[in-house]
């Protein structure tokens, strides 16, 4: 068993599309990242790797037709090695988000089960895209109560009125902040999912122009100002919480929503003219990297730029390991 093998088997290309769900959703809770948004990440990776092996080992017999190159098929990784890495990853994957609160363990409680449902029940379901996409909307939600539910930390000279105020909870409507956020990620993920099941044999012209249809209408639903969303003059803001979207934020919106675009269309789009296998796979691939971008958009709709950015930092990386382990 050897580095790339285990590489391609947990297709570590595809893991700088996680730690923005985290980062997407403190912003969309209205809470700066911290501590426990850390702990969230780490728990989300180790829970995203857990379904990358299971993923391989519940379909074994099926790459062993349609993909022989891949670790398990090719005898490079024993399917009990591949079993007991998702069990470790996922028991890891628990363990970190019980460190940020019982809160976040519950929702990662619910992203793993729901993982494991997928890789071997849902799958090969009708029931897949929804299982799926799920999945990266409950991911960030995880970041959402991580984050909210970590005590802000109270200066030093603080009295202890403040200091009481500092360390009070945030108020409930943090997380339910955070729901439209994990609407639009998952939206996008159903569609790059139900293009998935495609990529092996190709031939369908209609997923990949219904992914481009949502794409679109996701790009225009994330561009699109709420109301009250533009910080007004002299407003104050709580301890630890991220402010409303600026004009410039607006701008900054608007240019992370045509990577977006930019990054999941045009291999949409070459997929829905020519239905083939390797074009299938790289609208897949495609669809998978432009949740970056999406995140980023996510994270400065919120009015965290700085966020947005540090998202958009990890486009580089992912792109130039998808060169050498494909993220599908």
């Amino acid at each position: 068993m050897t580095a790339r093998a285990w590489a391609e088997l947990l297709r570590i290309s595809a893991l700088f599309t996680v730690p923005g769900d985290a980062l997407a959703g403190a912003a969309a809770a209205g809470r700066r990242p911290n501590r426990s948004t850390a702990l969230a990440a780490g728990a989300s990776l180790c829970l995203y790797e857990a379904g990358m092996a299971l993923n391989d080992w519940a379909d074994r017999e099926e790459d062993a037709v349609d993909r022989p190159h891949r670790p398990i098929p090719s005898g490079r990784i024993t399917p009990r090695a591949a079993l007991t890495a998702a069990g470790a990853l996922t028991a890891a994957g628990l363990a970190l988000a019980a460190r940020a609160g019982r809160p976040a363990l519950t929702v990662a409680t619910g992203l793993a089960a729901t993982v494991w449902a997928y890789d071997l029940r849902l799958k090969h379901t009708p029931a897949g895209p929804a299982a799926m996409a799920a999945a990266r909307g409950l991911d960030l939600l995880l970041g959402a109560t991580a984050t909210a539910t970590a005590p802000a930390t109270a200066p030093a000279k603080a009295s202890a009125a403040a200091a009481a105020t500092a360390l009070a909870p945030p108020p409930r409507s943090a997380v339910p902040a955070a729901l439209p956020a994990a609407a639009l990620l998952t939206a996008h993920t159903y569609a790059v999912t139900a293009v998935s099941r495609h990529e092996a044999q190709g031939g369908s012209t209609t997923a990949p122009l219904a992914a481009l249809t949502a794409v679109a209408a996701l790009g225009g639903a994330v561009v699109r100002e709420r109301p009250g969303e533009t910080a007004r003059a002299g407003e104050t803001k709580r301890a630890g919480e991220v402010k409303r979207a600026t004009a410039p934020a607006r701008l900054l919106v608007t240019a992370l929503t045509g990577a977006y675009l930019r990054t999941a269309g045009r291999p949409l789009a070459h997929a829905a003219l020519n239905p083939s296998p390797p074009l299938t796979q790289r609208a897949v691939g495609g669809g998978i990297r432009a949740m970056i971008p999406l995140q980023a958009a996510l994270a400065a709709r919120a009015g965290a730029s700085g966020t947005a950015l540090a998202v958009m930092g990890l486009v580089p990386l992912a792109r130039s390991l998808s060169r050498k382990v494909s993220p599908t």
